[in-house]
């Protein structure tokens, strides 16, 4: 069927150029005194047949051709071949216009050359940044659909202000505790899952490591809670940005277009977050900040377990696994002792408690 239709284009492509450009040649040829071949319908007849005849040797190829634009369009998702579509058309239209501007110009080069330039360079700038800005058109489309359906109660607090959107990362999955956070309602709002980080927990959970799978077991395993059990409004989005390699990047980059604050345990991409300017919740943060407060000079009975990094230093651990270094420590690990506060360290990272044995505070 195709090279049936390649063919006929070919035979309208032969005719057409017959009528136009046969009785220039036979002008040329000094033939036109041959009525019959000045006629119209003898010159499309005669483009058709020569058309003809070159098409037993390029139909091959124009169809292998057509093929190879057909999978690359079959192959292609529908929301770049849109975009793409909508961003060429909406260039060509502003091709349109400044041609139609060129032409009240009087002069012939520029009437002529410049349509020509300006339709194919608007033409390929629409279609590429329709092409590439697509994650961010569907961002915003989907969004503000979303924003327009969903209660109020869900989105506004008591002042009527809108609740951003919590874009969880893939460790803060992984680490679970965001489930149970979900589930005593101290997030609000929708609570965003994207793709990327879906298909980073499938990685994850195919991986041949044991550890890791497992890891990435988990996460799924606390994602399908998250989405089924609790009572959050739970939101995938679909979009990803290509051109960034790096997940982080990517929920750096997705929060800033949608104004919304990554959930995370993840020190470092905290410090990422806080650098660009990006909301960011540390889980670890009110981890810590729901821990009992140790005060210096407080006296707590621990059991000191293992060496410190410094000589004589030893470690011990709170109920809560909070650290604590217990300066001239070593000679007691094993044992249950009493010790001071010195002093607590407290960052992203965690809790760290500096202390010292009682009995060399009596000793003193």
């Amino acid at each position: 069927m195709l090279k049936r239709i390649v063919q006929v284009c070919f035979l309208i492509m032969g005719g057409t150029l017959g009528i136009f450009l046969l009785p220039a040649l036979f002008t040329f040829a000094n033939v036109q005194e041959l009525v019959w071949l000045n006629n119209s319908y003898t010159s499309a007849v005669l483009g058709a047949i020569i058309f003809y005849f070159l098409t037993l040797w390029a139909v091959d190829y124009v169809i292998d051709f057509v093929k190879w634009i057909e999978e690359a369009l079959i192959k292609a998702p529908i929301t770049d071949l849109i975009f793409g579509s909508v961003g060429l058309l909406l260039g060509l239209f502003v091709a349109f216009l400044v041609g139609y501007a060129l032409n009240t110009i009087q002069v012939p080069v520029l009437n002529t050359v410049a349509p020509i330039i300006v339709t194919l360079l608007f033409g390929y700038l629409g279609f590429q940044v329709g092409f590439k800005k697509r994650d961010e058109l569907l961002n915003l489309f989907s969004f503000a659909k979303n924003q327009g359906k969903r209660k109020s109660g869900d989105e506004e607090n008591t002042q009527g202000r809108e609740v951003p959107h919590k874009i969880l990362d893939t460790s803060v999955i992984i680490d679970g505790r965001i489930a149970d956070i979900c589930q005593t309602r101290f997030i609000e709002g929708t609570v965003v899952i994207p793709q990327f980080v879906l298909e980073e927990l499938q990685h994850i959970a195919d991986s041949s490591d044991v550890l890791k799978r497992n890891r990435g077991r988990r996460g799924l395993d606390i994602l399908n809670r998250i989405q089924k059990e609790l009572p959050v409004n739970v939101e995938i989005y679909e979009g990803d940005f290509e051109e960034i390699h790096e997940v982080d990047s990517k929920l750096v980059k997705l929060a800033k277009l949608t104004d919304g604050i990554v959930v995370t345990n993840d020190f470092n991409l905290n410090k990422v977050c806080d650098l660009q300017g990006v909301a960011v919740l540390n889980i670890n943060d009110l981890a810590n900040a729901v821990k009992p407060v140790v005060l210096p000079g407080e006296e707590i009975n621990v059991q000191v377990i293992k060496d410190g990094k410094e000589q004589n230093q030893g470690v011990a651990y709170l109920d809560d696994g909070t650290m604590i270094v217990v300066e001239e420590g070593r000679n007691y690990i094993g044992k249950r002792i009493d010790v001071l506060v010195t002093s607590v360290l407290q960052t992203s990272a965690g809790r760290m408690i500096f202390a010292k044995p009682k009995l060399l505070e009596k000793v003193l």
